[in-house]
């Protein structure tokens, strides 16, 4: 069992820092809306992405260049500039608590959701990378474990934010808070964008 808890708490660690992907799913929460839906994908995501790193790590080492990281990078910034546009768009305008909550489809939703995961580059070098270099020489088996306790540190954090946003959503009935959420929102995407922005331009390409 010292692999499992090992790849627990190393997958804890490395989740718990507070990201664009973390944030949307705190939002989700709070809105009530398709809160499972969203856990699930970025818990799945994880799994999925950290046993490629684990098995097959020494493949896809040789296949992430700096220009697929830029590629990512510019996507991300795109995806970015556009979700902020929107919610700049929900601050001048003036609509209903209703409509904050249930503007989106699932699919919209779904589709936000794969974006925030995959189009980071730090999500495949925390899970593919680091999981996949950290636990090259374990044998199979421990590999095995290492990789489930990681995957459960990823569906324990994210269904745990996500329905305790849920939660406390019951407290924040109120479009003057939403406001305030929606402030904070595109005041931290937007810092994201400058990070991004920043590990473009540190980049080398030699």
């Amino acid at each position: 069992m010292y692999y499992f808890f090992l790849g627990f708490f190393t997958g804890l660690s490395l989740i718990l820092a507070i990201g664009a992907q973390n944030v949307f799913v705190i939002e989700q929460g709070l809105k009530r809306q398709f809160t499972f839906l969203v856990c699930f994908v970025c818990s799945l995501s994880d799994l999925i992405l950290i046993f490629i790193g684990i098995l097959i790590f020494s493949f896809f080492q040789n296949y992430f260049t700096p220009l697929i990281e830029l590629i990512l990078n510019i996507l991300l910034i795109i995806f970015l500039i556009n979700f902020i546009w929107k919610k700049w768009n929900e601050k001048i305008n003036r609509i209903s608590l209703a409509n904050i909550k249930n503007a989106e489809s699932k699919l919209s939703i779904f589709l936000k959701t794969l974006s925030f995961t995959y189009l980071n580059p730090h999500v495949y070098s925390d899970t593919i990378f680091f999981m996949g270099n950290f636990s090259k020489n374990f044998m199979f088996g421990d590999k095995i474990l290492f990789g489930i306790g990681a995957s459960l540190a990823s569906f324990s954090f994210f269904f745990l934010i996500g329905y305790l946003a849920n939660y406390f959503s019951h407290y924040l009935n109120s479009i003057k808070i939403w406001k305030i959420i929606n402030n904070f929102i595109i005041i931290f995407m937007t810092s994201f964008t400058f990070l991004v922005l920043k590990d473009i331009l540190d980049l080398k390409f030699i």
